[in-house]
């Protein structure tokens, strides 16, 4: 069986390529593709040759060998049907829609463990985005919002608003957007913000003032760091759920912040923060991610469907039509 690929060549250049399909070894499966999603965060840093090559792609992620340099397969986001298992793998698995954290590619083995069956209630759709949903939620966990603090979120791509609509539903006395595009910011109040801003809005912002107790930095783009201290009260916590990749980040630390004692404290999902240890994991937040799937139904904001050819072209709509564009999946044929 062949198998086709999506690979970055270059920066902004991506390619299907053909090879043959390996067979589902001793605990493995074989899964036909059925939807996948780009991310419009760490994989257009990647497609844009923005990631620092030298790092590992993923460590915590099976199917993400190697470091980041070109030419490589990248994504995570992968919901398919079991089609075909290798020894020791019991028969109910033919058949199973699963989710997995691979690349785009239009079949894939993978070892049972690292799968994930999808809920009978929950969609294809909405299934696809469990790592942006988890993402989230890690953001929330690692924030740990208190009963009537108020929130800021700056960053309204899909996982700022997903962000967004899990705070939506916590006791806060607040909780703003800020977002430059104004598609988003529609989105935003939808998604359970009181007021999504402009950051070149000077009144709007001004607003805000320093009061916020929780700011997440969800941007991507390293000039809103200063924004999130900028809005963050004394004693207050940002959340840094960006990666910036290979793009510097300077960042005023003189000044207000010297006096503010404002905590800087990075988030990411594929760690859980040290002390969640004792009684949460992984599988756990996972949990959390599939339910939080079910109430918010995140393919709402899935702006455009496209065929597995047509894959390039999602990248390039994403990499230059942000104003109008929020998430991209592919939809597979069966061969």
């Amino acid at each position: 069986m062949r198998r086709r690929s999506l690979y970055f060549t270059a920066p902004r250049c991506a390619a299907l390529l053909e090879d043959a399909a390996p067979a589902p070894a001793s605990g493995q499966v074989r899964v036909r593709t059925l939807l996948s999603a780009i991310s419009p965060g760490t994989e257009l840093l990647i497609y844009r040759g923005e990631a620092p090559a030298q790092m590992s792609a993923d460590a915590s992620i099976a199917a993400l060998g190697g470091g980041l340099q070109f030419p490589l397969k990248y994504g995570y986001s992968c919901v398919g049907v079991v089609d075909a298992l290798g020894a020791d793998v019991p028969a109910e698995w033919v058949g199973r829609r699963v989710f997995a954290f691979n690349p785009h590619e239009d079949v894939f083995v993978a070892d049972v463990r690292d799968l994930h069956v999808v809920p009978d209630d929950v969609e294809n759709d909405d299934a696809v985005l469990l790592p942006n949903m988890e993402s989230a939620v890690n953001f929330v966990m690692d924030a740990r919002p208190w009963i009537g603090e108020r929130a800021v979120v700056v960053g309204q791509g899909v996982v700022g608003l997903l962000t967004t609509a899990l705070l939506s539903r916590m006791p806060l006395t607040s909780l703003i957007s800020v977002e430059k595009l104004a598609l988003r910011r529609g989105w935003s109040m939808r998604m359970g913000a009181h007021e999504s801003i402009d950051p070149s809005d000077a009144d709007a912002f001004a607003r805000i003032g320093e009061q916020s107790d929780v700011t997440f930095e969800l941007s991507g783009a390293p000039a809103a760091v200063d924004t999130a201290l900028a809005v963050t009260g004394y004693g207050g916590r940002v959340i840094l759920g960006s990666w910036y990749g290979a793009k510097p980040v300077t960042v005023d630390l003189g000044g207000r912040f010297h006096r503010s004692r404002i905590r800087l404290e990075a988030s990411q999902v594929s760690t859980l923060a040290p002390e969640l240890g004792a009684r949460w994991t992984k599988q756990r937040r996972l949990d959390v991610a599939w339910r939080m799937l079910r109430e918010v139904r995140p393919s709402q904001l899935i702006s455009a469907r496209l065929s597995f050819d047509e894959a390039a072209h999602g990248h390039r709509m994403l990499d230059e039509r942000a104003a109008d564009v929020l998430q991209v999946i592919f939809e597979y044929q069966r061969r």
